[in-house]
């Protein structure tokens, strides 16, 4: 399967801005791409690119005064699979964890595992441990939660989302990966394309995806707790602890978003 991506967003600035996009299609995919990623800003202005503490690709530039397009596409070769469903993974004792994935048990910034563990042991405490806890993990959350973009605000978090029982991908993604967290099992936040393949088209304008990975045996295996269904076309672009360390940008001043557009779709042969 072949499937095309790209973006265009863009932003209104009263002075020039300092910005980190994180637009990039993942390390782990870009074997997969099909001639080259481009990614340019209107007007023309230099990026420079770095990988950032995760091993996400980065890039710097600094948008001039006034209206500035960010714009990508790519085209990304896939098996056409859904996501894998290993129901045999274990769930790894802590102490025998990499020193590496430690972080990914402890709380960030949206993730409030203080806040939930009591929760999350009264409602799994009896679930098989491995992927047995975290299917049950994502199943509730998937239940328990209606999706809405009007539910979306910013600064939602898992502890809110549990209370309000309403949000958009990130928030699914950030209550079950807390949950997951406090049983014991690494989790982490990611961001990428996932198109409406495979699938009925959804009545909603495309976007970025949220959904998480949690780590049983010695790999991570992705869960999406507001589709809660197996899906083909995911074209990852960032991981991280939570929403916050996978910005799509970060600008230092203030910018007005004016414009935002991404597309996911298969190439169809002629």
């Amino acid at each position: 399967m072949e499937i095309k991506v790209g973006f265009e967003i863009s932003y209104q600035a009263a002075q020039p801005t300092p910005m980190v996009m994180m637009l990039s299609i993942h390390p782990s995919r870009r074997a997969d791409i099909i001639g080259h990623e481009t990614i340019i800003a209107e007007p023309d202005v230099r990026i420079g690119y770095y990988r950032d503490s995760f091993g996400n690709i980065c890039g710097r530039l600094v948008a001039p005064a006034g209206d500035v397009t960010l714009r990508g596409n790519a085209r990304v070769a896939d098996r056409g699979l859904p996501d894998r469903v290993e129901p045999s993974a274990q769930q790894t004792a802590i102490e025998q964890l990499p020193d590496e994935l430690l972080l990914y048990l402890m709380p960030s910034r949206y993730c409030e595992t203080d806040k939930l563990t009591d929760i999350a042991w009264s409602l799994f405490g009896n679930t098989r441990p491995g992927w047995g806890r975290v299917a049950a993990i994502t199943e509730f959350v998937h239940q328990r939660v209606t999706f809405g973009y009007q539910h979306a605000h910013a600064m939602k978090s898992a502890f809110d989302v549990y209370e309000q029982r309403s949000g958009v991908c990130r928030d699914f993604a950030h209550l079950a990966l807390t949950l997951c967290r406090c049983m014991g099992i690494p989790a982490r936040y990611c961001t990428g394309y996932m198109g409406d393949i495979g699938i009925p088209p959804e009545p909603f304008p495309m976007d970025f995806s949220g959904w998480f990975q949690a780590w049983l045996g010695d790999q991570w295996y992705t869960f999406d707790a507001r589709h809660n269904v197996p899906r083909m076309g995911r074209i990852l672009m960032a991981t991280g602890r939570d929403a916050a360390d996978v910005a799509l940008t970060t600008s230092f001043g203030r910018m007005e978003l004016k414009n935002f557009v991404v597309i996911s779709e298969e190439v169809v042969a002629a």
